[in-house]
């Protein structure tokens, strides 16, 4: 597997990179977008068709997923537009949700069944991509999102938190995982509420309790230190860290 970063900035795009997006690429598997934020569209093309990739989305927040309504444009209006759907994964209200920011008025909801083959994600729930097995399990954020977990027919494993607050559920996915791909958005303090994001601690601790061999963070947010995010996952975590950027391509 190989994970090219379209966008890792947290929460907002940043001066220098997307928001949310990341493309995976595998043998004998059709390309994938995880996430779809504001700005991955134009990432995109610098390695792939935007036509002939899936799409996986964690959640609904807009940060994750307003590149869609760019996507159906791009598939409906392109001269050289593939026939077919694109197949997308996402949450139980996706399709409203979507349609409704891709809509001509207010109040109004495109019918996006044209243009993306939706299937809904579900809590322990397992699909097979291609080649690959995506388990999905419900995390700890405000509305409906899951973590995946990606492996590979040799066993190697990539897992993306999503976003998520501290939570059992997101240490039992990346179990045992090659590469776990965490947000990190703030540093730890008593006063950052629960079961929003993770900090570069929790980040770290998520990595040790799961025994995994390497940590990316991701998803942090333009006004939140890097250095100080690394900093506290090196102290949970002994494996390897490293704070990701839009460009990075990690081979698992």
């Amino acid at each position: 597997m190989r994970i090219t970063v379209l966008g890792c900035s947290g929460s907002v795009g940043g001066p220098d990179s997307p928001a949310s997006g990341y493309l995976l690429t595998a043998p004998d598997t059709p390309p994938a977008v995880i996430d779809f934020g504001p700005g991955v569209l134009g990432a995109l093309q610098r390695y792939a068709d935007p036509g002939e990739v899936s799409i996986f989305l964690t959640h609904l927040h807009a940060d994750h997923c307003l590149d869609v309504p760019s996507l159906l444009v791009w598939r409906r209006y392109h001269p050289n537009r593939p026939s077919g759907r694109t197949l997308m994964y996402g949450p139980t209200d996706t399709a409203r949700r979507i349609g409704a920011a891709s809509a001509e008025c207010a109040g109004e909801v495109d019918d996006i069944t044209d243009t993306l083959d939706l299937h809904t994600l579900t809590d322990n729930g397992t699909v097979e991509y291609g080649a690959l097995t995506v388990q999905s399990r419900r995390v700890f954020h405000p509305p409906e999102a899951y973590g995946l977990r990606f492996t590979d027919p040799a066993g190697r494993a990539l897992v993306y938190t999503g976003d998520t607050g501290m939570c059992d559920e997101v240490v039992e996915l990346a179990r045992g995982a090659n590469v776990l791909l965490s947000e990190a958005s703030w540093t730890h303090h008593p006063s950052r509420p629960q079961g929003i994001h993770l900090s570069g601690t929790e980040a770290g601790r998520v990595a040790a309790l799961a025994g995994v061999d390497e940590l990316l963070l991701t998803h942090i947010p333009p006004w939140t230190s890097r250095e100080d995010v690394i900093a506290e996952a090196k102290a949970e975590f002994s494996g390897p860290v490293h704070a990701v950027t839009a460009g990075d391509v990690f081979d698992i």
